[in-house]
């Protein structure tokens, strides 16, 4: 029965996760990174989701995922995110929010490259994309991410982990359906060692 209910939500998250469109509908003009930033080996990135239940503060992997977190940066410190949603929440899988519309067919009117490789471990920060049908590249949607909330490793090698949280998991367990993303701030600190 576990076996059964694990391949049957497996299922519906591929099918979930890979039925977002991208309008490009947004709040000013965004285009697809050509290029990564410059990332400093030395300092880490962060990023800290701010909602009215609390804050998120997710660790980037720019070694990773260099256009994946150019991305993101950039769509966050233009503004990108603020006042959107979290247009999906299932338990016990996923938070995904970063949607201009709003039910999982909007964006900024790009898609990334796809930059696979880390695992999704609880708290994994990536991409939603299209389906392997319309996208065989697997290239990742231009803003629209989810946070696991349990270890998914039936994604691992689909979909590409640009981050991972780090703090507030217990925030991430209360987020629901249609609570809003006020702003996300970037934050570069030293390295720990």
């Amino acid at each position: 029965m576990k076996r059964w209910l694990i391949g049957f939500s497996a299922t519906l998250l591929l099918i979930s996760l890979t039925t977002v469109g991208y309008s490009g509908d947004t709040k000013m003009a965004y285009s697809e990174p050509k290029q990564a930033m410059s990332f400093e080996k030395d300092k880490q990135y962060l990023a800290t989701i701010y909602t009215k239940k609390g804050s998120i503060v997710c660790e980037l992997y720019p070694e990773k995922a260099p256009i994946s977190v150019t991305n993101f940066i950039t769509l966050a410190k233009g503004g990108f995110y603020n006042g959107l949603t979290f247009h999906r929440v299932v338990a016990s899988f996923v938070i995904q929010g970063g949607d201009p519309q709003g039910n999982g067919s909007g964006g900024p009117g790009f898609t990334l490259p796809a930059e696979i490789g880390l695992q999704h471990s609880k708290g994994a920060l990536a991409w939603a994309r299209l389906p392997d049908q319309v996208n065989p590249q697997k290239r990742s949607s231009g803003s629209q991410f989810y946070i696991a909330l349990e270890q998914l490793p039936f994604l691992d090698g689909q979909y590409t982990v640009f981050g991972q949280a780090v703090r507030g998991m217990e925030i991430i367990d209360k987020i629901s359906m249609g609570d809003q993303i006020e702003k996300i701030d970037i934050a570069i600190e030293p390295k720990k060692s």
